[in-house]
């Protein structure tokens, strides 16, 4: 089984304060409800893209809630949540980690208050103003009742619009009041950053690459990545993810130069700078997109290998990614694959005779192999001696459930395209056992150059990363990987399009 090191990411965070700075310090959260029933409520914390319980009141009574403790608290953007685990409202915890804030469950926004938190006092307006406004456009479709279908339509239309410029109007005066402070930059991450007077295109129409261009370059308008506290926010995750996954062009050169873009601006030592690239990592290292593997392996050769990632991997884990992307490296799309020293079916017996079927322990392998070198010379057949366009190198199992049934569908699929298209399959065996193997290609007329490795010289499995079967490689004549991990079907429509492209 591949060895999935970055589930458990393991990420160093800053020393604890001295005891001295932390008689200092602490929190002291007083929130009172009225109306609220609850006996237990939780404090708790956005980071990147989870949300974390900081603390627990065990005691609510009346809807007071107290949250106190002597370490302080990052900065950032909180929320309550109830004894059900419902978010009730988010608040600041930035300028002072001594808050009061009072409300009422009839209607938790609009009774949000916090007297002494200027920030906070102005975070409530603004979401208020956001509440209603949204209450307001759900109220329109009422209004619409009796109205014909066309009537309805320019209603809706004609209403939106306007309750839309009323709520842009709002948000720009709001942001500019703000502008220099937290606030803004926690507003400014949910603020789309559009281009106004769009120019036409050359065929009258809005140039759409205009817009893109300009949408780009100021996507991150306004973000300092220096700042821990944006790490801490309901908006930044979204974003991030947003850009890398939407905006910029799919390809692992771009991803991989824009993710440098980003990382250039952290602090190397700020938890901005260890959240990102523990998220990037695993990201592409488990991408489900043939060919990001080759971002993991990029961003792997800029930090771990430099050292640049000390503060959020140990050396052992360091080394054990470093291993895994030696594996990776020489499998990238492009790469010449690496080449396998296999035998057949017909030679299968020679070998069998020779002990090696037989043999239980590496030390016994090793010697058959040294005493039988000369003569196994000549009974290999190679992964590099195939002649043909194109190579389906397939490495399989006969137990394996799923090879059961892609196996007979490779059948059937090179049977029909075996006349159109210059293709071999070189199928791979990838245990030992002769009599099974042999059997299974008889009784389902596997028509392939079928292969298995009795001398135990490839190393398969950590050569061509196999962790599961059936896996299928798409190879050109040199050998060079075009495609990977592919099922039957897909691997039929790339020798499709592969062949046509080069026509």
């Amino acid at each position: 089984m591949q060895i999935r090191i970055m589930k458990k990411l393991l990420i160093a965070f800053s020393a604890l304060l001295s005891s001295q700075l932390v008689a200092q310090g602490g929190y002291d959260i007083k929130i009172s409800i009225k109306g609220n029933t609850d006996t237990v409520a939780y404090l708790a914390k956005y980071t990147f893209d989870k949300q974390y319980i900081v603390d627990t009141c065990k005691k609510v009574s009346k809807g007071n809630i107290v949250f106190k403790g002597k370490k302080d608290l990052d900065k950032g953007v909180y929320f309550l949540v109830s004894q059900e685990k419902v978010r009730y409202f988010d608040f600041f915890i930035n300028e002072s980690s001594k808050l009061s804030i009072t409300t009422d469950a009839a209607d938790f926004v609009k009774n949000l208050k916090a007297p002494g938190s200027k920030e906070n006092e102005e975070f409530f307006k603004y979401i208020n103003y956001i509440t209603e406004r949204n209450q307001e456009f759900g109220k329109l479709r009422e209004q619409t009742k009796g109205k014909s279908k066309e009537d309805s339509t320019n209603f809706m239309k004609e209403k939106s619009a306007e309750l839309n410029k009323a709520v842009v109007k709002f948000d720009q005066e709001f942001m500019n009041a703000h502008a220099g402070t937290f606030l803004y930059d926690v507003l400014n991450l949910k603020t789309e950053k559009e281009l106004k007077d769009v120019p036409k295109a050359s065929n009258g129409r809005p140039d759409s690459i205009a817009v893109y261009k300009y949408y780009k370059a100021h996507f991150w308008d306004g973000v300092n990545f220096k700042d821990d506290r944006v790490l801490r926010t309901p908006f930044f995750a979204d974003r991030l993810k947003r850009y890398f996954n939407s905006v910029i062009i799919q390809m692992p050169d771009t991803i991989t130069s824009e993710i440098n873009k980003v990382m250039k601006q952290c602090n190397p030592e700020s938890d901005m700078f260890k959240f990102l690239l523990a998220y990037f990592m695993p990201t592409y290292e488990q991408s489900k997109i043939m060919g990001f593997d080759k971002v993991f392996c990029d961003l792997v050769d800029t930090y771990i290998r430099t050292g640049m990632a000390k503060g959020v991997y140990d050396e052992t884990t360091s080394k054990k990614i470093a291993e895994r992307v030696d594996i990776l490296r020489p499998l990238l799309l492009g790469s010449q694959a690496p080449d396998l020293l296999m035998i057949d079916t017909v030679n299968a017996k020679i070998t069998s005779k020779m002990g090696f079927d037989t043999a239980k322990t590496s030390s016994s392998v090793t010697k058959l192999y040294y005493d039988n070198a000369q003569k196994l010379t000549a009974l290999f057949t190679t992964l590099y001696s195939v002649k043909a366009k194109w190579t389906l190198l397939v490495f399989w199992d006969v137990d394996c459930g799923h090879c059961k049934t892609e196996m007979p569908k490779l059948r059937d699929a090179y049977a029909e395209m075996k006349s159109k298209y210059d293709l071999k399959i070189f199928a791979v065996y990838t245990q030992h056992e002769y009599d099974k193997w042999r059997k299974y290609l008889i009784e389902n007329k596997l028509d392939f150059m079928n292969v298995y490795d009795p001398v135990h010289i490839n190393n398969i499995k950590t050569k061509y990363d196999i962790f599961s079967t059936p896996v299928i490689y798409l190879l050109d004549k040199d050998k060079k990987i075009k495609a990977k991990r592919l099922s039957v079907d897909q691997a039929v429509e790339m020798i499709k399009v592969f062949d046509k492209q080069e026509k």
